[in-house]
């Protein structure tokens, strides 16, 4: 059997469905999902199947505005992602259609070499005369080989959809083992389902000023981990909204983390967290290098 394989570059603005799409076709959580915008910030590999061809998905962060380094790095990693794949998939919100935001990712887009295929996502929640109309404004804007119509959340379309990527992909061997999904390491793993915790259970109370680090993680003999996180904070406001009354907002975060871990990993987890107040923490090269990002001038 021939194998294909190749780089699938999924790149949108903030809160289009990107991470849930990239699960999606890898059948398993890989990238943490939140309504918060902006939830994605590492370029991360999600790897999917789908007969003789593996798919090596970057699901990139949002591009948006930068205003901070953090933005800028964030920004810098999705036009990065995006560079010599085989196929980019720029994945819209149809039902909030094309706004600025999406415009200007367009204007960045259609001079781009790489193939370029328009993804119109949440179409179960979209009326079918705006999609229509919606459809017409983006191909306009810039030129795509293909269009598809789907719902991440609800897998409309989603079969087709993997198909085509599929045969998209150049002839070649894979670049990964048949069991993997993912090139995130254990520890960037676990940093990331606590901080989508922070984001689920905090909503707006908490604002972008908060990470997560994966300071130490040990196999212990009996095959179970020991996780040590540390979420940093920029100010002891913010830190008092982390633990909550007498503790009770960091046992839950901690609590659920460590159940999603466990399924994830099959293995028992013994998490620890701390919360650390770290003014400016988003200008230390230390945190950049361990989310994975380029510290950007």
């Amino acid at each position: 059997m021939t194998q294909r394989c190749g780089h699938v570059a999924v790149i949108g603005a903030p809160n289009a469905g990107k991470s849930t799409l990239v699960n999606a076709l890898v059948g398993q959580k890989v990238a943490i999902v939140s309504p918060k915008a902006q939830t994605t910030r590492v370029r991360l590999m999600g790897i999917a199947l789908e007969g003789d061809a593996q798919i090596i998905l970057v699901d990139t962060p949002g591009i948006f505005d930068p205003n901070r380094r953090l933005d800028r790095a964030m920004v810098s990693a999705a036009w990065e992602g995006a560079s010599d794949a085989d196929l980019i998939l720029m994945v819209v919100d149809g039902k909030k259609g094309a706004g600025a935001k999406v415009e200007k990712i367009l204007e960045g887009l259609k001079h781009r070499p790489e193939r370029k295929w328009l993804i119109l996502n949440k179409v179960d929640i979209s009326a079918k005369e705006k999609l229509l109309a919606l459809t017409q404004k983006l191909t306009e804007l810039c030129a795509f080989e293909e269009i598809f119509y789907i719902s991440a959340t609800t897998a409309d379309g989603l079969p087709d959809l993997k198909v085509a990527i599929a045969a998209a992909m150049p002839e070649g061997a894979w670049h990964f083992p048949e069991d993997q999904v993912s090139d995130a390491t254990e520890r960037l793993v676990a940093a990331e389902i606590t901080r989508e915790q922070l984001y689920l259970q905090l909503h707006d109370e908490l604002p972008y000023a908060s990470t997560v680090e994966t300071e130490k993680y040990v196999e212990r003999p009996d095959g179970s981990v020991e996780i040590y996180q540390q979420i940093l904070v920029e100010r002891d406001s913010q830190r008092a909204i982390v633990l909550g009354k007498g503790g009770s907002r960091i046992k839950l975060i901690g609590a659920t983390a460590r159940k999603e871990l466990a399924e994830l990993m099959g293995v028992q987890v013994h998490l620890y967290l701390h919360v650390k107040v770290k003014a400016g923490w988003d200008e230390d090269r230390s945190v950049y290098r361990d989310m994975g990002l380029d510290w950007v001038e």
